[in-house]
């Protein structure tokens, strides 16, 4: 029996859930989220994959200025970098089948980087410690570029998550198989354009970016320091409409955002919904639901999860 992908789950992040539970003001707005988080999980246990393919963002913790791929998969070995209470060390990987999506991506056109010897940080984990908390599933990392400019494109990363449908479901072995997008919605922290650097902070954070591999633990404390001290810049309006494209099966037309239009409009945060992008086409743009919208200002993000059902049938587009 050929692989199937049984469900899709769009999910914020935030390691001030690890951090900051405590000092965070909007308990109410928190609780909510957290609650959909663990309402995804049941839905993902419901479904049973054998393998969750997780997309998420880079952080420079395995990531840094010295390589940067627009898109890396992990073939081989997966280690949690651990920051911020989120999940440490070795995590099961799906060598077949990563190995499989690597190969037949490279065959179709795609040019993925892949690392038999993977970091990632909580782009993936916070997913792995909320999402997959009791789930025995393996999982295939897949590592987008939304931080270090030049990035890909929206309309490139939907492409990605189209090929991967299709190279999923040619792999001859038996597997359900899940797909996680991670990251979002609207948010801004306080990170340079690392081409262009303005002042100490912005120069000790590219500093960090470029220098920070096998020691990055060294810049951490300012780091934090530096981002708790940034303003939130959240915008509700552009994240209700986002969802409501996940909702009706329309997330393709977020192709039409560039790179600047969602710097401007929902903050350099909102690059990572290029993880939601790949997802959605994973899933062949089936319709969503929503399971939770919050502007969790403690955590300066847009927080939202959602879910893609593959049976589910789309409305007709009025």
């Amino acid at each position: 029996m050929p692989a199937e992908i049984v469900l899709g789950v769009g999910a914020s992040h935030s390691t001030l859930m690890n951090t900051h539970w405590e000092q965070t003001a909007q308990k109410a707005e928190a609780t909510r989220f957290r609650d959909a988080l663990y309402q995804a999980r049941d839905l993902l246990a419901e479904a049973r994959p054998d393998t969750v393919v997780i997309v998420g963002s880079n952080h420079f913790r395995g990531f840094w200025l010295d390589l940067i791929p627009a898109f890396t998969i992990g073939v081989g070995e997966c280690i949690a970098s651990g920051e911020s209470g989120t999940p440490k060390g070795p995590l099961p990987v799906d060598v077949p089948l990563a190995r499989h999506i690597a190969s037949s991506l490279m065959d179709g056109g795609f040019d993925p980087a892949f690392s038999a010897r993977l970091q990632i940080d909580h782009g993936q984990t916070h997913a792995v410690q909320y999402l997959l908390d009791g789930l025995d599933a393996d999982i295939v990392p897949l590592v987008v570029n939304v931080f270090a400019p030049p990035l890909p494109t929206t309309a490139r990363c939907a492409a990605l998550g189209k090929a991967l449908r299709t190279v999923v479901q040619a792999f001859p072995g038996d597997r359900r198989v899940a797909v996680i997008g991670s990251g979002g919605l609207s948010h801004r922290l306080p990170w340079p354009d690392w081409r262009d650097p303005h002042g100490d902070d912005e120069e000790f954070m590219v500093a960090a970016w470029l220098n920070g591999r096998g020691d990055w633990s060294r810049y951490d404390a300012r780091r934090r320091q530096i981002i708790r001290a940034a303003p939130s810049i959240v915008n509700p309006d552009f994240d209700r409409e986002f969802l409501d494209l996940i909702e009706t099966g329309q997330a393709d037309r977020a192709c039409a955002f560039t790179t600047d239009e969602l710097e401007r409009v929902a903050g350099n945060g909102a690059q990572e919904i290029r993880t939601w992008m790949v997802m959605a086409a994973a899933l062949g743009y089936a319709p969503g639901r929503r399971l939770a919208y919050e502007p969790v200002h403690d955590w300066l993000t847009g927080m939202a999860v959602a879910v893609l059902d593959p049976n589910a049938q789309k409305e007709p587009t009025p």
